[in-house]
């Protein structure tokens, strides 16, 4: 029998998610996109760590998470990697990575668990995503579900709007996620939706619910990082859903400042910030010196 490295008890997995929704536990999901923000908030107690493709807009400064592609994913997700220990790490598959048949999406997914570690991956759609699902399930791949606002859809949409609004529109997701619950995926992300509908697909599915613009109901809540911290750049269309708890870009921009300022008047660096010879190396580094200028003259 292959020898299994033993996890440490409190590392969160796929089967502990539906344990822990059984038990009512409510959790916690942030997105990473590096090595030290992964790490700090593992050790802060994050349950879940998605490598978003929102990496596109908040990291790589794209407009939307389209133009993000796959071994942008695999980077991110391998950086992301070394630093979790305890959070379940599940990757985003990019648009494209997966559109043009199941194939290509196992494909995707393997190089997105492969080289980049991830132990699960996510990606977007309702029913017309079931066959794909199905695919990457049976090739042992644990899969994250995501309907509602679907970002890579954005043309599609025609922006990031609200979704279910109507009572026929709601029923479409319910039924979007009964249908996806039925192919087996372990969870599954409910973005900008009324809150009445997530509570619905809550109460009706018996995997965990990852909310986010989907109200208090679900039973996994997830955040952008850069949204949580202020190191977004939306300010002026912030979602209502986004709560900031720190202003880190104001920080940042005023130790920036702080720097230039004693860099551009002299006050940094200090000798004691500085590296220095001994008395008896500066001597004879002197002596050199005055030899050097005797045999040029």
């Amino acid at each position: 029998m292959a020898y299994l490295k033993q996890q440490r008890p409190e590392k969160v997995t796929v089967p502990s998610l539906r344990a822990s929704k059984e038990r009512g536990e409510r959790l916690v999901c942030l997105t990473a996109y590096d090595y030290p923000t992964a790490r700090i908030i593992d050790e802060a107690g994050t349950d879940i760590i998605l490598v978003g493709d929102s990496l596109g807009n908040v990291v790589l400064g794209y407009e939307n998470t389209i133009p993000v592609t796959l071994d942008e994913m695999v980077s991110a997700t391998r950086a992301v990697r070394r630093g979790v220990e305890r959070a379940l790490l599940v990757a985003d598959m990019p648009y494209g990575s997966y559109h043009t048949g199941a194939d290509d999406a196992v494909r995707a997914a393997l190089r997105l668990i492969k080289e980049g570690g991830a132990e699960a991956v996510k990606l977007e759609g309702g029913r017309h995503r079931i066959e794909t699902i199905r695919r990457l399930i049976a090739e042992e791949i644990p899969v994250m579900g995501h309907i509602g606002l679907t970002p890579q859809s954005v043309n599609k949409l025609g922006g990031f709007r609200l979704q279910g609004k109507t009572a026929e529109a709601a029923r479409a997701l319910i039924e979007d996620a009964r249908a996806l619950e039925e192919a087996g995926v372990f969870s599954l992300v409910l973005e900008l939706v009324p809150r009445e509908v997530a509570r619905v697909i809550t109460e009706t599915v018996s995997v965990p619910t990852i909310g986010i613009g989907a109200g208090p109901h679900c039973d996994v809540q997830v955040l952008v990082i850069h949204d949580l911290i202020g190191l977004s750049f939306t300010e002026n269309r912030k979602p209502r859903f986004v709560r900031q708890y720190a202003n880190v870009r104001q920080t940042i921009a005023d130790a920036v400042e702080r720097f230039a300022q004693d860099v551009r008047t002299g006050a940094y660096p200090t000798e004691e910030e500085s590296y220095g010879l001994s008395p008896e190396a500066f001597l004879e580094l002197e002596s050199l010196l005055s030899e050097e200028k005797i045999e040029e003259k």
